[in-house]
């Protein structure tokens, strides 16, 4: 039998490769010989590369994808196939949806199998099959699948996961091997980028890392970047554990929204947690070591105003509640407690020495009175631990084994571990790593909170805000962002990032599977007649992307009747032949100028269909106005919402802000674009890339924002 050559890209997907690498096991497994040389190696990280992500070379003929190249090795080797090749079929078209990250998007799959295999140990017959290894493949592949399918409320589909694992060790060592071969070539990407090698100990224990938010605002990049490392180290580098535990302690700004926001958010970088919990599950327990600390004499209660407090802590002056007995502090605390009048006026202070060279240790605040209604809790509680106590209390008692924290943070490290030693609790691990920050951006929520409440912004999803649905909602994918920042890696150097980095990665991902379409701006729009052309208007399939054919095609009208551009006009000569893209030459013959505005009013082209297009110097869009119905638009584009690049203490927030960033452009695109969806990333030639943020409807113009690819305008 003639020998096959697999070629894989071990950085690619593996919800994508593992499905091929594994059917092309299977039958090496049962083979006396391999009959398949499988080769691991870096081909083609990015889509739209020269060389496909997955190849299979047999004798002369060669196929790329997932999906082909399963259907080529079970029409060779029909083994594998069971009993029903329809239902296989079937199973195995679905494997392209099992590579998404969007929990939303994974969850319907996830549940559909889960009921199928309610009372079958196979997808398909009584035994083994290439849909059983595809699918487990590919959910094998999906960090969220697998993130899953450890909570193990799916049991049917976790069942048959686990007992397919069992009977296959041979896909054990493929995974592996696929796996060992990934972790080369990011190493080899760390000696360029990154580095990953941040020394944390004790990693052969185990890893319980955890994402700590305050659900009073939703996720910006710089959350993103916390999140996406501790998700890397807790399930990518190490197999581990990531616990997203709220850390809901300031009733005040707390609410459900932004707790359901924190979620969908993570889901949509592809972060599922392993397990989800609350400061507010240990308020009692925070309450016992609040207790606890003042009977040791290692807490106070203080009823100092703000004010005071705030000068005596920067001046290492000690407050005059500091020697307070343990029972009268207990006091005090009993009538914060309950929430009088008199225990509204204290908070309790770690003792600490108060004029320590570290300002985070003099005499922190570790537990104050609010009483405003909790989103949790109710009214069951008025008295509530700062983040700063129950922090390093909760990390102990969930079993946290590395808390990754922005170095920001550094200074309250000592107080991280003064908490720990005097409570007598469990160590952990501390690591900094530098807070991502950009040119012209807000990354504080109380001020960004500012901006949405007074209407300088549409909301937390406005396309110029730095959140993660502000920035997907401009065009940003998920594969971008999250190559960009694990690029970052966990370094200490606090840098400030200019957001072409990070939209010129993006572009990366998009230009590949950005379908083309033609837009044209209404601003004095010039008719134009093309005589040599055709008589009567006709229409041509052409593709929507001319290097990735699986986008499909569009309809493309051609007449002697269209329209093109002022600017464009305004730059022809007489007798000049230009170039009209996707057409052919034409020659200028007659431009036709108001007098008073020196603006084109009207042209006459001569098409010259003979004419070498690589000789033109200008290639301009157009579009017929026969035989399509054209598409209103609205391009939408932003600036900074920041006239500064960075803001200093002394900045008031109204002085610097930019309040000229939105710029609209109508205009009019190919019919092909009334087809689009909400979300949609397209490009509109010699325009740039746009997401579709409202679709086209009969009377109402579709609306279509900028994306930024990087360069400079």
């Amino acid at each position: 039998m003639t020998q096959l050559d697999l070629s894989v890209a071990t950085r690619a997907s593996q919800a994508a490769l593992l499905p091929v690498v594994l059917i092309a096991s299977a039958i090496n497994e049962a083979r006396p010989a391999p009959v398949i040389n499988i080769n691991l190696e870096d081909t083609a990280l990015l889509a739209g590369a020269e060389k496909p992500i997955i190849h299979l070379q047999t004798g002369d003929k060669s196929v790329t994808g997932t999906i082909p190249i399963i259907q080529e090795l079970c029409a060779q080797f029909p083994f594998l196939v069971g009993k029903d090749a329809k239902a296989e079929s079937e199973w195995i078209s679905q494997l392209d949806s099992c590579d998404t990250l969007d929990f939303k998007a994974l969850d319907p799959i996830l549940q559909r199998l889960d009921t199928h295999l309610l009372l079958r140990s196979f997808l398909t017959g009584y035994s083994l099959s290439t849909a059983d290894i595809a699918l487990w493949g590919a959910l094998r592949g999906n960090r969220v699948a697998v993130a899953t399918l450890k909570r193990g409320t799916l049991v049917n589909l976790t069942r048959w996961y686990k007992f397919l694992e069992e009977v296959c060790p041979w896909a054990t060592s493929a995974v592996e091997s696929l796996n060992a071969a990934s972790r080369e070539e990011k190493l080899a990407e760390s000696k360029e980028g990154a580095s990953y090698d941040i020394a944390l100990k004790n990693t052969e224990k185990g890893v319980v890392t955890r994402f700590p938010p305050e659900p009073f605002g939703y996720l910006h990049i710089g959350h993103a970047k916390a999140a996406l490392l501790n998700d890397y180290f807790a399930h990518e580098k190490y197999s581990g554990t990531l616990i997203l535990r709220f850390d809901d302690t300031n009733p005040s700004n707390e609410k459900q929204e932004f707790e359901d926001a924190i979620v969908e958010d993570l889901a949509l970088m592809g972060i599922q947690p392993d397990k989800v919990s609350y400061s507010s599950d240990y308020f009692d327990q925070l309450y016992a070591y609040c207790l606890q600390i003042i009977k040791s004499g290692k807490a106070y209660a203080d009823d100092t105003d703000k004010e005071t407090m705030k000068s005596q802590r920067w001046d290492g002056i000690p407050s005059e509640r500091r020697d307070l007995s343990p029972e009268e502090s207990l006091a005090h605390l009993e009538e914060m407690k309950k929430g009088t009048p008199e225990g509204l006026r204290w908070c309790i202070r770690a003792k600490i020495p108060f004029n320590d060279k570290n300002k985070a240790l003099r005499d922190p605040v570790i537990c104050r009175c609010n009483p405003s209604t909790h989103h949790r809790t109710g009214d069951v509680w008025v008295i509530y631990p700062t983040y700063n106590f129950a922090c390093p209390i909760v990390d102990s008692m969930e079993g946290v084994t590395h808390a990754l924290r922005t170095i920001e943070y550094r200074d309250r490290n000592p107080q991280y571990q003064w908490m720990l030693d005097t409570l007598n609790l469990r160590t952990v691990q501390v690591w900094d790593f530098a807070r991502m920050n950009f040119i012209r951006t807000l990354l504080s929520k109380r001020k960004l909170t500012k901006l949405v409440e007074s209407g300088v912004v549409w909301g937390w999803d406005d396309p110029r805000f730095p959140t993660i649905r502000g920035i997907r909602r401009r065009g940003m994918t998920i594969p971008a962002l999250r190559e960009f920042i694990l690029k970052q890696g966990p370094s200490k150097n606090v840098t400030l990032f200019d957001w072409g980095l990070i939209w010129a990665t993006n572009k990366k991902y998009i230009d590949p599977v950005a379908p083309r379409h033609t837009a044209i701006g209404n601003d004095d729009i010039v008719k134009a007649t093309v005589t040599g052309g055709p008589a009567a208007p006709y229409t041509e399939k052409r593709p929507k992307h001319v290097k990735n054919a699986a986008l499909g095609d569009k309809v493309v009208s051609f007449s002697s009747s269209i329209v093109i551009e002022q600017v464009d006009a305004k730059s022809f000569k007489q007798d000049e032949e230009i170039t009209l893209m996707n057409w052919g030459n034409a020659i200028v013959r007659k431009i036709s100028t108001d007098s008073s505005t020196s603006k084109v009013m009207r042209l006459e082209l001569e098409l010259h269909m003979a004419g070498d297009v690589k000789k033109t110097e200008k290639k301009v869009t157009w579009l017929s106005t026969e035989g399509q119905a054209l598409v209103p638009v609205e391009l939408v584009d932003f600036d900074y919402l920041l006239k500064k690049d960075s803001l200093s203490e002394e900045d008031i927030l109204e002085d610097v802000l930019n309040f000229n960033t939105e710029f609209r452009v109508s205009g009019l695109a190919d019919n092909n674009v009334s087809e689009v969806n909400v979300g949609d990333i397209l490009q509109f030639d010699r325009k740039g890339f746009y997401r579709v943020d409202r679709v086209p409807t009969p009377g109402v113009p579709g609306v279509f924002f900028n994306i930024p690819t990087g360069k400079q305008k």
